[in-house]
């Protein structure tokens, strides 16, 4: 069976972007134009409404994802479940992490892994963290490593790894920032450099919110790894996982801050749909970790 013009629909319902979408599915926007125009005269109906401008689902295009999720996964499971009678498990996983967590995580994962299953290709997709657990509901890949948030949505398993302090952090020498922070500082008065989104945005802003305190952001970015950089040039204090702080080669160029109360830690682990657990390529990935 040929899903290809299911999995480009649903890239496209997550993005609203034909420029992004048909990156994320490796092929050019006038094919990914001709894939969903295909697709729309096969049902008869228009999915998208779309403008030099803007792209949106239309009532039908969204009845039809919800269809077109149902109809991958469960494609899935069943073309793997007849694996299970076969010698040797083959076929393809899609695995997304950031970078941090490949070299962190993913490679004594997949050393074990490979040993057990050669005949199983991973694909590896790496990128912001915050958009990890998306990826997985959109069905964009099969499992991914993120950190766990408070609430998650309940079509998700989740199995822990590891567990990260979330950390400030400051440059190694800043007489300004140091005049800031001394004694107890006014956080307001402290530029800032954040996540977007995210776990860690999220537990900043409950921190400023229970000290009764705005914080003055000088700069708002995408991955914890450019937070360290920004930092380490003195734009001023940042807050990250321990753990992105560690295998950082940045890491000598900033300090640890000693702030009290503590953010709460990440806890890290791998993500994937509870359906797609039925699939023993899925489950055999999951298993490695103990």
């Amino acid at each position: 069976m040929d899903t290809r013009s299911l999995k480009f629909f649903i890239s496209l319902c997550d993005t609203l972007h034909f420029g992004r979408a048909s990156e994320a599915c490796h092929i050019s926007p006038s094919a990914l134009t001709r894939s969903i125009k295909q697709l729309e005269d096969t049902l008869g109906v228009q999915l998208f409404d779309r403008d030099n401008r803007t792209v949106s689902l239309t009532r039908e295009g969204k009845r039809f994802q919800e269809y077109a999720r149902e109809a991958l996964i469960e494609w899935d499971v069943i073309r793997n479940a007849l694996l299970q009678g076969a010698q040797e498990l083959q076929g393809e996983i899609s695995v997304y992490c950031s970078v941090t967590a490949s070299y962190s995580f993913l490679y004594e994962i997949l050393s074990n892994f490979r040993r057990q299953y050669p005949k199983i290709e991973i694909k590896l997709h790496t990128g912001d963290p915050e958009s990890a657990i998306q990826r997985v509901l959109s069905g964009t890949d099969d499992i991914t490593i993120a950190a766990r948030p408070d609430t998650f949505n309940a079509s998700l398993a989740f199995k822990h790894i590891a567990t990260s302090p979330l950390v400030f952090i400051a440059p190694q020498q800043d007489k300004q920032l140091d005049a800031l922070l001394n004694g107890t500082p006014d956080w307001s008065a402290v530029p800032m450099i954040l996540s977007e989104e995210g776990v860690s945005r999220k537990r900043i802003d409950q921190w400023f919110k229970a000290r009764q305190s705005k914080p003055l952001i000088y700069a708002q970015v995408a991955g914890n790894e450019a937070i360290v950089s920004m930092v380490s040039l003195g734009f001023g204090v940042g807050v990250v996982p321990r753990i992105v702080l560690d295998n950082s080669p940045l890491a000598e160029r900033v300090r640890i801050l000693n702030i009290e109360p503590e953010l709460k830690a990440y806890d890290v682990g791998l993500f994937a749909l509870k359906k797609k657990l039925q699939s023993p390529l899925i489950d055999a990935f999951w298993s490695q970790i103990r």
